[in-house]
């Protein structure tokens, strides 16, 4: 067992830095995509360089269909899976510190969490025929079975609600919540976890979404590995075989974010050295056929860090904050579009006026030629970096899955970048972005 456990965790935290090399040539990322009998859908990218699996399972249970009483469930839930698996006919239970044990003798690592539209699990193993079966077979329980002990909650809960109030403390934390609440309204997007939400979610809530969340038929698998389709179709089978079968049935329609029909604007009072300024909108779901121009135009007005314009004008040029940002959120529904700020109180009102003038400016106008070459160099030249590891290339082949990209999304993507033009930029924020139906927040400042 000591062989086995230091063999594993040495070749892990080797490849945990492991570069998935693309050839220079243009040979593409090959995904293979298959449905299985039971309705998952499985994503596969072989990479065969380093004996070694990255699985991310993924279900329609993130926290948009949380309770309005108890946003966070989702993900308590997921993360609580650590706690320990529960007994059955044919395995004993393994408690917190057993099954944490049983991981560390296989260098493995198996865990969930859940975003605003997804509800996730992840297994990072080596292929080794003496380490993968185990840790597939431990995941699969882990999964499926988890044992959501009430005592290990009750000792966690308090800590969790002191950090809940302790970020209720911070500037940036009441800043963000008021941001989320004018931007979504009554749209889960826009849910908080908060310590009395918190304390009204059991174990008994958290078992009644395992049961009703983890449906083997609408699982999306994707896969990057040292393994051949039907090694990774056999690892499938085996993660979601001990799911008990549940009717498919569609999900519940969560309804749309209405976008702002009139600008708003909160001033909060809070002691701190800094005013905190943030200023969007309601922005584009992910499949949005313009997602390229956006984002593109949106590295040009405040995601390219130093050479945004909107750090140019109001930071350069002005000194009126040390980091100025946009950037857009795009998932199952309009994710928010966001300009942020830090910058002292009384120059909090002059920032907020710049920034205005500085989108409104974009948006009628669209980019320079100049910027708009620039951007593109920039993340043409950058995209490399978007999968230099197993665990990026997955979190791509990941978003293909979940948002239905095309499965040579990775290999078209320099190309849909390349071709756009300065009207592509302007027209999509035109249609987009409303600088006169925005939703301004301040903190800090008189």
């Amino acid at each position: 067992m000591f062989a086995i456990k230091k063999r594993a965790v040495c070749a892990l935290l080797t490849g945990a830095t492991a570069l998935f090399f693309i050839n220079s040539a243009g040979a593409g990322i090959p995904i293979v995509h298959w449905t299985q009998p039971s309705g998952a859908q499985v994503f596969l990218v072989e990479s065969p360089g380093i004996a070694m699996v990255d699985v991310r399972l993924e279900f329609d249970a993130g926290s948009r269909r949380d309770p309005t009483d108890k946003p966070g469930l989702a993900s308590l839930m997921a993360s609580s899976t650590t706690y320990g698996v529960r007994a059955t006919p044919e395995s004993p239970a393994l408690d917190e510190n057993s099954l944490s044990d049983a991981w560390a003798d296989l260098g493995a690592a198996f865990g969930g969490n859940a975003s605003s539209d997804r509800l996730g699990f992840s297994l990072r193993s080596l292929t080794y025929p003496d380490i993968l079966p185990k840790a597939v077979a431990l995941a699969a329980r882990q999964l499926a079975e988890p044992a959501y002990p009430e005592s290990l909650w009750l000792r966690d809960r308090p800590k969790l609600i002191a950090s809940l109030k302790e970020a209720d403390t911070r500037p940036a934390t009441l800043a963000a919540r008021a941001f989320n609440r004018a931007v979504y309204g009554n749209h889960p997007y826009g849910f908080e976890t908060t310590a009395d939400a918190v304390n009204r979610i059991t174990v008994a809530d958290m078992r009644a979404l395992h049961a009703r969340a983890l449906r083997a038929c609408d699982a999306k698998v994707s896969i990057v590995g040292a393994l051949n389709r039907a090694q990774a179709d056999a690892l499938v089978t085996q993660l979601l075989s001990r799911l008990p079968p549940v009717p498919c049935a569609p999900q519940p329609v969560v309804p749309e974010i209405q976008p702002l029909q009139a600008a708003s604007e909160q001033r909060i009072e809070f002691a701190s050295a800094q005013a905190h300024v943030l200023l969007g909108q309601p922005g584009f779901r992910r499949n949005d056929p313009d997602f390229f121009a956006l984002t593109v135009g949106n590295h040009i007005l405040g995601g390219g860090g130093f050479t945004a314009r909107l750090t140019e004008e109001v930071r350069e040029k002005r000194g009126l904050t040390y980091s100025v940002y946009s950037y857009f959120a795009p998932g199952m529904h309009a994710g928010a579009f966001t300009i942020g700020l830090q910058t002292r109180p009384d120059q909090a009102q002059q920032a907020l006026d710049l920034v205005r003038e500085v989108l409104g400016k974009f948006v009628a106008e669209g980019p320079t030629e100049k910027e708009l070459q620039a951007a593109k160099d920039n993340l043409i030249g950058g995209f490399a970096l978007r999968i230099d590891s197993n665990r990026k290339l997955l979190d791509n082949v990941a978003n293909i899955a979940w948002n239905g990209l095309p499965l040579d999304y990775l290999d078209t993507w320099t190309a849909q970048v390349e071709k756009l033009t300065v009207n592509d930029v302007r027209n999509a924020f035109a249609r987009v972005v409303q600088p006169q139906r925005m939703a301004a927040v301040v903190l800090g400042a008189p």
